[in-house]
C-alpha cells in the first residue's frame, strides 16, 4: 500500500480551511529539499535539539515510506520551515485471536508555538482520518505525548503500558529454567539474522502490538546517530535446537553511584524465551536495579520471583490510542471469547462510525457486523449505547463495558447487556504496545 499512500493527494477540506487562514498545506517526500526544514520543525515541536545534518541520509531513508505533511506560512522570515508537521503510514495492528487489522499510524503532529489556537492541529488530525478512510484503512492509531488532545477526535486509550523497576537483590528467580541458552550477540546480528521473524511471531500473541519495518525496526536496535548506541547490548535466547526465540535489548547506566540495567525491548516468541531472558537480566552481576519501560501491566515475571514486591510498577497509563473508522471491518477482524448478539448504538461527532450496528458472534468466536437503518425489531438482543471513543476503549480488551457504565460513559439499554458484552470482548492476553511511533 505504500505507493498508494504516497500518491494520495492532500485533504481538500483541510487545505481549503488552512488557505483561508493564509497557510499552505502540502505533502512532501523525504527525498525533497523541503524535508530537512520539515524535520527540524518536527524536532523543535517536541523540544528536541536540532538534529545533526550528518544523520540526514538516515532520516531520509527512514521516512521514505511515510506520507509527510506540512503547513507553511509563506509570510514568515523563515518561510521554508513549516509551522506544523504530520506524518502517517499503514501498518498491521494485532487484535485478539492472533489476527491483525490494517491501521493508519499517525505521528509527528506538531504546531509551532507562534501558530497555536488557530485550529491547525484539528485540520491535521481530521485530514489524517479522512485520508485513512479514503484508503479504506479501518482504524487509526497513535502514541500520544499529551493525553488531553485526542479524545475530541474519537480516539481512546486501547492498550496500556507500565514502567517496571525490579530490585534484583530481592528478586530471586523461582520460575522455569529453560533448557536452551542465552548468548550475547551484536546489534547487527540480532537485527539482521532472524530477529525480525522472531519479533513478528512474538507480537502476534499480543493485542495492541504493531508490525514494524524500515526505520522503526532499525530504531529498536539503536540508530547510528543515537547518543547511547555504543552502550546497547543484546541477549538472544536459542531453544534446544539452536533456533532463536527471543531477544532482550538493554544498556547499563551509572546513576548516583549505582549501576542500572535499562531494558528498552524484550520480545519473546515462546514462554521459555521470556523466562530465560528475564532470568538473565535479573541475575546480572554488579547491578542495583533493572528498569524496563513500556512493558505490559500484566507481566508474568512478577510471578516468577521469590518476592513479588521486588518488582513494582513505577508508572502505568495510556499508551496506544485507537480510533475506529470502519465499524464493520474492525468488529469482524478480531476473535471473541463468547457468543452473543448485540446492538451497539454508536455516536460519532465526525460521522465515520455513527449509527446502530448489529454484532453477531458465533460459537467459534467469529463475528458479523451490519449497520441498521433503525433498531426496531431487535429488542431481544443485548443493546448498549456508547460513543466511538468507548468502542475503541473496549475493542482490544483493555477495559470493560461494566467499568465504562460505572463511569457514566456507556448506557446499558437492556439488562445484563454489559455482562454479555464483557464475556465476548474479553482478551486472554492483556493488550500492550511496547514502542513509541
Amino acid at each position: 500500500m505504500s505507493d498508494e499512500v504516497l500518491a494520495t493527494p492532500i485533504d481538500a477540506i483541510a487545505a481549503a480551511d488552512l488557505a483561508g487562514k493564509g497557510l499552505r498545506f502540502e505533502t512532501i517526500l523525504s527525498s525533497d529539499d523541503a524535508f530537512e526544514p520539515w524535520f527540524q520543525a518536527m524536532t523543535r515541536g517536541f523540544h528536541e535539539s536540532a538534529f545533526n545534518l550528518d544523520s540526514l541520509p538516515n532520516r531520509v531513508e527512514g521516512f521514505a515510506d511515510r506520507r509527510i505533511c506540512g503547513v507553511w506560512d509563506d509570510t514568515l522570515a523563515d518561510a521554508p520551515t513549516p509551522v506544523a508537521t504530520a506524518s502517517s503510514w499503514a501498518m498491521p495492528l494485532t487484535v485478539p485471536g492472533r489476527r491483525t487489522v490494517p491501521s493508519w499510524a499517525i505521528s509527528t503532529i506538531t504546531v509551532a508555538p507562534t501558530h497555536r489556537r488557530r485550529g491547525i492541529a484539528r485540520d491535521l488530525l481530521e485530514a489524517e482520518l479522512r485520508t485513512a478512510a479514503a484508503l479504506n484503512v479501518p482504524v487509526a492509531i497513535l502514541t500520544a505525548s499529551e493525553a488531553t488532545i485526542y479524545e475530541r477526535f474519537g480516539f481512546a486509550p486501547a492498550a496500556l503500558a507500565a514502567d517496571w523497576v525490579i530490585d534484583p537483590r530481592r528478586a530471586k528467580w523461582t520460575g522455569r529454567v529453560p533448557a536452551g541458552r542465552v548468548q550475547l550477540v551484536s546489534r547487527g546480528q540480532a537485527r539482521d539474522e532472524g530477529g525480525f521473524e522472531v519479533f513478528e511471531r512474538s507480537i502476534l500473541e499480543i493485542p495492541g502490538q504493531v508490525g514494524v519495518s524500515g526505520h522503526l525496526w532499525q530504531r529498536l536496535f539503536g540508530l547510528p546517530d543515537s547518543p547511547d548506541v555504543a552502550g546497547i547490548r543484546v541477549a538472544r535466547y536459542d531453544d534446544v535446537d539452536g533456533a532463536p526465540q527471543g531477544f532482550a535489548i538493554y544498556r547499563a547506566a551509572s546513576e548516583n553511584f549505582s549501576t542500572i540495567i535499562r531494558v528498552t525491548q524484550l520480545f519473546a516468541a515462546t514462554d521459555d524465551a521470556y523466562a530465560a531472558l528475564w532470568q538473565y537480566l535479573f541475575e546480572l552481576d554488579l547491578i542495583t536495579s533493572v528498569v524496563a519501560n513500556l512493558r505490559s501491566t500484566d507481566e508474568a515475571f512478577r510471578w516468577q520471583i521469590s518476592d513479588s514486591r521486588a518488582a513494582r510498577e513505577d508508572h502505568a497509563g495510556d499508551h496506544l490510542w485507537l480510533r475506529i473508522l470502519d465499524v464493520k471491518t474492525t468488529l469482524e477482524a478480531r476473535h471473541y471469547s463468547a457468543p452473543g448478539t448485540f446492538v451497539l448504538e454508536v455516536s460519532d461527532d465526525l460521522g465515520f462510525a455513527d449509527g446502530s450496528w448489529l454484532l453477531s458472534i458465533d460459537n467459534a468466536g467469529s463475528a458479523k457486523a451490519q449497520k441498521l437503518d433503525d433498531t426496531e425489531g431487535f429488542a431481544d438482543n443485548h443493546r448498549l449505547r456508547l460513543s466511538v471513543n468507548e468502542l475503541a476503549a473496549v475493542y482490544l480488551g483493555a477495559t470493560t463495558f461494566a467499568t465504562l457504565i460505572r463511569a457514566g460513559r456507556v448506557n446499558e439499554k437492556t439488562p445484563l447487556a454489559a455482562r454479555a458484552a464483557d464475556a465476548a470482548f474479553r482478551s486472554d492476553v492483556t493488550p500492550w504496545l511496547s514502542l513509541w511511533f
